[in-house]
């Protein structure tokens, strides 16, 4: 008898039925079968690690959450495409497929590991000295912090091991050794390489990188990255131009 709350976290199935009167508060669902979609209506299955809700894909939208267009390199080198200006000209957001190829866009690669994206899409600087800051992300979801990176890998025990059980375990997308790999945490690491700030591409199958959206100063942000001949989680802040980088981007629940 009387009153009673619960908070309730759920794992991709919902609560049907309460045989009692009180109040019920759910927590959105994470992992298992629940998924999220952007705005592009491409669907990302999630996981749930220590009080944390990721997206376990990378990132492959075109336009931020409010419609807004994520200008889209397809230039596949040094020589930019967008308004004339080299890749690490760039002081809004963009974002460009591994080694594009002038043909057409590789489907497979884009499938297995999505777009790489400069830190300025990643933080949300739709165009240049913008303070109005737009969302990568699907609508209740974020880019994480440095911060929050930080609770990710303490919550697996630390940099130094991290990177092993968030990398996606075998050989067929990393490339061998991909040492101490065992995908526990089920964050499911891909090795979408990245872009360098001077246009090129480098390492796909041999390197994840991810973006967080603190910056550290005028020409650098904190980022992620994880190697095949490591189990280690690498964090990065005072790389000059970083913000120029091509690296992939996952999400976190609000």
């Amino acid at each position: 008898s009387g009153n009673f709350n619960y908070t309730i976290p759920l794992t991709g199935t919902g609560c049907t039925s309460l045989n009692a009167t009180g109040t019920i508060t759910v927590v959105t669902a994470c992992g298992s079968v629940f998924s999220v979609s952007d705005i592009d209506g491409n669907p990302y299955s999630t996981v749930s690690i220590g009080n944390q809700c990721s997206t376990k894909e990378n990132l492959r939208v075109r336009r931020y959450n409010d419609n807004t267009e994520i200008k889209f390199d397809k230039s596949g080198g040094t020589a930019g495409n967008l308004s004339g200006q080299t890749w690490s000209e760039l002081t809004y957001g963009a974002h460009t497929l591994y080694e594009y190829d002038s043909t057409g866009v590789n489907s497979s690669i884009l499938g297995a590991f999505g777009y790489l994206y400069n830190w300025y899409a990643a933080k949300g600087i739709a165009t240049t000295g913008s303070t109005v800051y737009k969302n990568i992300c699907p609508t209740g979801w974020h880019v994480p912090t440095d911060s929050a990176w930080t609770t990710l890998t303490t919550y697996l025990g630390g940099e130094s091991v991290a990177g092993g059980k968030m990398k996606l375990s075998g050989t067929d997308i990393w490339n061998s050794p991909n040492t101490f790999a065992t995908n526990e945490s089920g964050f499911s690491a891909l090795p979408g390489g990245y872009r360098k700030s001077d246009g090129s591409f480098s390492n796909i199958r041999n390197y994840a990188f991810f973006w967080s959206a603190t910056e550290n100063d005028t020409s650098s942000a904190w980022f992620r990255n994880l190697y095949t001949y490591y189990g280690v989680v690498y964090s990065w802040g005072h790389i000059n131009d970083s913000r120029s980088l091509g690296a992939s981007v996952r999400c976190l629940k609000d």
